[in-house]
């Protein structure tokens, strides 16, 4: 059978030539790696960025003597029995409630502290049952009387009187050893008591609501962003 032969088209030429695209070296760039961290992610949610640690304020403790101690109270030594009653003894404000006599059961209580209180309406005696050394944070007190006026930063305390915040450095700690005890002035900040050993005992005289109405905190990381620590 003889093959079929078949008239070879001829096309017109395309009225628009493909022309390819002009080729250009990478214009995009490398950027390093940046971690994510919860500052960041604070950032983005309009949250406020997360505090810094607390500044840890080394404090130097000082021996407990009736001169070092006169400006936050008392300290009470033993005196000869038949001495009369005179200015060497506790001068106690337990007018205000019934007093309260009691020993205090304490444990693990290191030597570092970040917060503060005091009592408005009481005297405090504080004593380490058998001499033992312990230690005690302090800051002047700083009550405002009622209807006193032009106190700078005085604040109002939930127990119902008015108190200018402790400053950090009106701060200092006190070393008790042997057989004596401290007698707070009203109002007087204190934290603690505070020791080496697992547990102590303490005899303690206040009221008998002093821990349920006459307690006012200053929290020193809150307020103050600091924690305050010591060695023996």
């Amino acid at each position: 059978m003889k093959p079929v032969a078949f008239p070879q088209l001829s096309l017109p030429p395309p009225k628009y030539a493909f022309i390819p695209p002009p080729t250009f070296p990478s214009r995009r760039r490398s950027y390093p790696l940046i971690k994510f961290s919860r500052r960041m992610a604070a950032t983005e949610t309009g949250e406020s960025a997360a505090p810094s640690s607390p500044a840890a304020i080394r404090l130097q403790p000082i021996e407990a003597t009736p001169e070092s101690f006169r400006e936050f109270g008392q300290v009470i030594e033993a005196s000869p029995d038949g001495d009369e009653f005179g200015p060497l003894d506790a001068q106690l404000d337990l007018s205000r409630g019934i007093p309260r006599f009691y020993i205090m059961h304490l444990e693990d209580r290191p030597l570092r502290f970040s917060t503060i209180t005091h009592h408005a309406s009481v005297t405090q005696c504080l004593g380490s049952i058998g001499g033992h050394v312990w230690y005690l944070g302090v800051a002047r007190p700083s009550l405002v009387d009622q209807g006193e006026t032009g106190a700078e930063n005085a604040v109002k305390s939930k127990c119902g009187h008015s108190y200018v915040p402790p400053a950090v450095d009106g701060v200092c700690v006190f070393k008790v050893s042997g057989p004596k005890f401290l007698k707070l002035d009203r109002g007087t900040w204190h934290a603690g008591p505070l020791f080496l050993e697992k547990t102590m005992d303490f005899y303690n005289l206040e009221l008998s609501n002093t821990n349920v109405v006459d307690h006012t905190t200053h929290n020193f990381v809150k307020k103050n962003n600091a924690v305050f620590v010591f060695d023996e």
